[in-house]
């Protein structure tokens, strides 16, 4: 099986998530599981049936986790020597050389991609456009707008 990449940070949010869902959500969801039963007929009781969806979610989300965490490739870009070029994990500043608009793309995993963070999946057009080039290199990249010219400004590792 392959393996996934994954950042630092995206592990360590979803040690969190999980954490949270384990020892929190799911005590949380038992005890509403048993409250309800106390009440009496299960048939017609929606607390209880609402209860037991809300505990589904979770050991799904909590199993989903699980198996991310255990299929990531955990990459830490602060101790790759990457020479300048853009990496999996790298923070990238651009030059849109349409607009003249500055952007800072951090490129990672497609479960940590968040576009209003800055976040960009490596499987998204900027970013495999965007890997291997280094500080200066001018880039045309495929978007669903048309086509984007960007220079790169600026690599880092952090």
């Amino acid at each position: 099986m392959n393996k996934t990449p994954m950042t630092v940070e995206g592990a360590e949010a979803l040690r969190r998530e999980l954490n949270e869902l384990k020892t929190v959500a799911r005590p949380k969801v038992i005890a509403a599981i048993a409250e309800a039963r106390a009440h009496g007929d299960l048939k017609e009781n929606a607390e209880y049936h609402a209860a037991r969806e809300q505990q589904s979610f979770i050991e799904g989300r909590i199993k989903e986790i699980e198996a991310k965490l255990s299929n990531a490739q955990i990459i830490d870009v602060t101790t790759l020597n990457a020479g300048g070029k853009v990496v999996f994990g790298a923070t990238v500043d651009v030059l849109d050389l349409e607009t003249d608009e500055e952007h800072s793309y951090k490129i990672v995993g497609e479960d940590e991609a968040d576009i209003r963070h800055g976040k960009i999946s490596i499987t998204s057009p900027i970013a495999r456009a965007l890997i291997g080039k280094r500080e200066g290199d001018e880039v045309e990249i495929e978007v669903p707008g048309g086509k984007r010219e960007f220079e790169i400004l600026e690599v880092r590792y952090v």
